[in-house]
């Protein structure tokens, strides 16, 4: 700070314009605070490097003054604020006090600043902090900017900060001309603030002018809305998706009533918080990167536990949908503890990689997250590769012939135990990838799976029984009916809806949106 100091001193000393005075720093640096804050629009409307190193000294309060003279000090060294040349601080020289109100306006200044860098994220971030401002005082700073601004949704951006100080503006003209450049942002911030201008709007053909605009803000929400409600429903159908593949293997395919499904997504889920840590101790530069070595190793975890619990379990109750709704709905419970023991009763955060934060903004106003877009086509791509492993390979061949006719299969040499315990871990694995897909969007805790599993099932049952095709339509039809629901009657009565209609589905068409086949059509 001291070098860039004396190189402004340089400058000046050759015969640049001074457009920040001694009366003017003394104006920003001491008196009332209305005083204090006129003065600095005043010095923003010329403001140079001069002006914007003093209002940071200011900001970092790193400012005294001693009478009639105001001083910059930083590292026990004082420099004069107009000519950047070192000076001596005089014996008794005070602090600048800055109250919030202040702070508040040095802050904005900043921003307004800051809005000529070279940088694009910065001016970004400078049109963010300054919307909302009604200050006429930036309005010259702000215009010189939009004027100058090359981006374009940036220029837009700052517009619309253009527009809001104009509202206020004494000129019918500027009035009428915000009013005309709101209409036109689409934007639930700026509705907010054209309702507010009417309320206190005199002038006949300006008022008529903000209902214009409302009216057509107020248009292009409702179509904002119902894009976003339609992006939530297919967001969710894919992780409904998700979480059913498995099950459509292990219910749809081999008759289990896997009760233990949950479990068996929050054993991905945990698995993906452990490979995450060890990205954070071993190698914290490949940080990002953790999300894409967490999914073989959540496949792989839930699939070993899966396996095991085929082999230990669920090959005795073949045939019993009870007994093994039963058996793992106590193998859920047991699961559940040996979590709880192993990492905690507690949530645990899985993070998001850089390149899964953030989204991509639509319309203005319409943010899809990346984290949902990315599951969205994770979701599609494990669909796919399960439809080629199951229909174009020859473990899918085995997997359908068992469960379609397991005597002709077992008479042909399959060998038909080992193929359901492949079978069963297959979905079990599934279900990992769904565990790892769902700790990027929320918290992974002991009981994550019980929100799900009636879900899956709902899913699997209305899309019949050991069809794909039908879990890819029900889940993704579930998703949007229910998201639309919520928008009308609130997330508790859209949920009620929802199982209603399944019901009244199933009664009319028993098999799902395709008929059922496999090992519980031949029963």
């Amino acid at each position: 700070m001291i070098k860039r100091l004396l190189l402004l001193a340089a400058l000046w000393a050759a015969g640049a314009a001074q457009a920040l005075t001694s009366e003017q720093a003394l104006a920003i640096a001491a008196g009332e605070s209305d005083t204090r804050v006129q003065a600095l629009g005043k010095a923003l409307a010329a403001a140079d490097d001069k002006t914007a190193a003093f209002i940071q000294a200011l900001s970092d309060d790193a400012v005294k003054v001693a009478g009639d003279k105001v001083f910059i000090v930083k590292d026990d060294k004082a420099f004069d604020p107009v000519s950047g040349a070192p000076a001596t601080l005089p014996e008794g020289a005070e602090d600048v006090v800055n109250n919030n109100r202040m702070r508040g306006e040095l802050d904005a200044a900043l921003a307004s600043l800051q809005l000529f860098s070279k940088d694009a994220k910065v001016r970004a971030a400078s049109i963010k902090a300054l919307q909302g401002s009604t200050d006429a005082a930036r309005l010259p700073l702000i215009e010189k900017a939009w004027a100058a601004e090359a981006d374009a949704v940036l220029k837009d951006q700052l517009g619309l900060v253009r527009a809001s100080i104009l509202l206020g503006s004494d000129d019918r003209a500027k009035r009428l001309e915000a009013a005309e450049l709101l209409g036109k942002q689409g934007k639930a911030e700026t509705k907010t603030l054209l309702s507010e201008s009417l309320r206190g709007e005199q002038d006949p053909e300006v008022k008529a002018a903000l209902q214009a605009s409302l009216r057509s803000i107020e248009a292009s929400l409702v179509w904002t809305d119902r894009l976003g409600a339609a992006f939530s429903g297919i967001s969710l159908g894919s992780i409904l998706l998700l979480v059913a593949l498995g099950l459509a293997i292990t219910y749809g395919l081999m008759g289990v009533i896997n009760m233990a499904h949950g479990e068996l997504m929050m054993i991905g889920a945990y698995a993906t918080y452990v490979v995450q840590g060890l990205f954070q101790k071993f190698l914290p530069g490949a940080f990002d990167w953790y999300l894409v070595a967490a999914v073989p190793v959540a496949f792989a975890a839930s699939a070993l536990m899966g396996a095991a619990l085929e082999r230990s379990v669920i090959r005795f109750l073949y045939g019993r949908p009870l007994e093994t709704l039963l058996a793992t709905w106590g193998i859920s419970l047991m699961l559940q503890q040996l979590v709880r023991t192993i990492f905690g009763a507690q949530n645990v955060g899985v993070e998001n990689p850089s390149w899964m934060s953030g989204g991509v903004v639509l319309f203005g106003s319409l943010q899809l997250p990346w984290n949902r877009i990315i599951i969205l086509g994770f979701a599609f791509a494990v669909l796919l590769g399960m439809g080629f492993l199951i229909g174009r390979t020859r473990l899918g061949l085995f997997v359908r012939g068992v469960t379609q006719n397991r005597p002709i299969a077992s008479c042909m040499g399959v060998n038909t135990a080992r193929i359901d315990t492949y079978a069963f871990a297959l979905g079990s694995g599934i279900a990992g990838l769904a565990g790892c897909a769902l700790s990027q969007v929320g918290n992974v805790g002991p009981d994550l799976g019980q929100g799900y599993i009636v879900d899956s099932f709902m899913v699997v049952v209305l899309g019949g029984v050991g069809q794909l095709a039908g879990t890819v339509y029900a889940a993704m039809g579930l998703g949007v009916l229910n998201k639309f629901l919520e928008g009308w009657t609130g997330a508790v009565l859209a949920k009620i809806a929802v199982l209603v209609f399944i019901i009244i589905f199933i009664q009319k068409r028993p098999q799902g949106i395709f008929a059922m086949k496999g090992r519980s059509a031949e029963a």
